[in-house]
């Protein structure tokens, strides 16, 4: 009895880890790998896919980079390709096509986000000039250091009886 208990255990590890593996296999059912999958204006973007069989070259057409080759990677099998973002691209979900003989084609896409931002963030107060910003953040720490003298100062010394 206590050896059937297990064999059925067994049965279902096994069961369930048969039925996943079909789901893991479709996880990526389009073949192309693009990395970084969010870029933005101006970065480079790499193509890879196992698609393509024993083939040592491929095309691509990118919407947001236009045409591109792959060619053998580091991996048997796999082939890959870079493209660069133009600066004017816009945000949004762009297209890749890979194109391999004889007839294999496929595609995929990639979001492209708006480009990063440069310089320090503007934090406001309303003030068009820096002096005054520097001005109020000075008072502040100033009335800091003088709540903390004040504190110290405060503090009875010795013990009370």
């Amino acid at each position: 009895m206590r050896y059937t208990r297990v064999g059925a255990g067994i049965g279902l590890v096994v069961g369930a880890l048969a039925l996943s593996v079909p789901a893991a296999v479709a996880a990526d059912g389009s073949g192309i790998q693009i990395r970084p999958g969010k870029a933005s204006p101006g970065s480079t973007i790499t193509v890879s896919t196992t698609a393509c069989g024993k083939e040592t070259y491929g095309k691509g057409e990118a919407e947001a980079g236009g045409a591109f080759h792959l060619f053998k990677g580091e991996r048997a099998g796999v082939l890959t390709g870079q493209f660069k973002v133009p600066e004017e691209t816009g945000p949004g979900v762009h297209g890749v096509t890979v194109k391999c003989p004889p007839r294999i084609k496929i595609t995929d896409t990639h979001l492209i986000t708006a480009g990063s931002p440069s310089g320090p963030v503007d934090a406001g107060f309303g003030a068009d000039d820096k002096s005054t910003q520097l001005a109020l953040g000075g008072v502040l720490i100033a009335g800091a250091a003088a709540g903390g003298v004040l504190r110290m100062r405060r503090r009875p010394s010795g013990v009370r009886t």
